[in-house]
């Protein structure tokens, strides 16, 4: 029986994506970087060691017996000409059926990104491709901007009065198990969008309802966002990807929705209602756990 290799196993998206590639019955290997992440892969799947700073020979042979590839970019790889495009050429050599590659919505339009070198290299090199392009994941609410909403019960991100079509990780993951297990993605590309379009102001009264505590939505300028970012001692190179991506928020790129989630796995894009009652524990004041 063949398998689907997927990199980032443990992450918001890939665990997602191995969760639901099992519900479907099919068999998975995956990939993590440390030995000790093993318990938080979901039962059933294969576990291997995994790293893209593996050797190109390595990396061929960590994917023995999968046929098909989920292939992710860890945030802090930038120099995906050096890490992501070896497994890229490991694959083909291995025969793969296709590869899915997670990229970024609007990347077609944006040469400066990672994922649209990766995107480039793939057409180029003639691989089985299929991309996914994600929007903005509500997730972000309950990791990256978490602390603000639970300290202080406010949404704090400059994206002043755009609209974004928010897109829940976990369908993320049913639309990759969808291309990967059935036939007719391949050489096609994705844009992954929730069905609502929603302000931050929508936002916070949806939490206030959910969470039964006054949420709001700050609306702080760039400058004054960044640099409570520096105070809580970010990195300089995460400084600059909050900067970009909230500027491309302010254009209302994200703004858009669309059906593609119900068209890829036959259910709806959960709401962001569902996906706060679903996370209520990621904002709890710390005083109440």
């Amino acid at each position: 029986m063949c398998a689907v290799f997927v990199t980032g196993a443990t992450g918001t998206v890939g665990s997602a994506v191995v969760t639901h590639l099992l519900r479907r019955g099919d068999r998975v290997i995956a990939g993590i970087r440390d030995p000790r992440d093993d318990a938080r892969v979901a039962p059933g799947a294969e576990v291997r060691d995994f790293s893209f700073d593996d050797t190109p020979d390595v990396i061929e042979h960590t994917l023995e017996g999968a046929d098909r590839l989920f292939l992710m970019r860890p945030p802090a790889i930038a120099d995906v000409e050096a890490k992501l495009f070896p497994v890229i050429d490991a694959a083909r050599r291995r025969g793969m059926s296709q590869i899915a590659f997670l990229s970024l919505q609007g990347v077609q339009a944006n040469r400066n990104t990672p994922h649209h070198a990766v995107e480039k290299y793939l057409r180029d090199t003639a691989s089985p491709y299929t991309f996914l392009r994600p929007n903005f994941f509500m997730q972000n609410l309950s990791t990256t901007y978490a602390e603000p909403i639970r300290e202080r019960g406010a949404i704090f991100v400059p994206a002043g009065r755009s609209r974004t079509a928010f897109i829940d990780a976990r369908d993320v993951g049913a639309a990759a198990a969808a291309v990967l297990t059935q036939p007719g993605h391949l050489e096609k590309a994705y844009t992954l969008s929730g069905s609502q379009s929603l302000s931050y102001r929508k936002v916070a009264e949806i939490m206030t309802d959910v969470l039964g505590r006054p949420i709001r939505y700050e609306r702080p300028g760039e400058d004054a966002y960044l640099a409570e970012l520096a105070a809580r001692g970010a990195p300089d190179d995460y400084i600059a990807v909050q900067k970009m991506i909230h500027r491309v928020v302010r254009m209302n790129i994200s703004a858009f929705p669309n059906r593609a989630i119900e068209k890829l796995t036959g259910r709806p894009a959960i709401t962001m209602r569902q996906f706060v009652s679903d996370y209520t524990q990621a904002w709890m004041p710390e005083s109440t756990h």
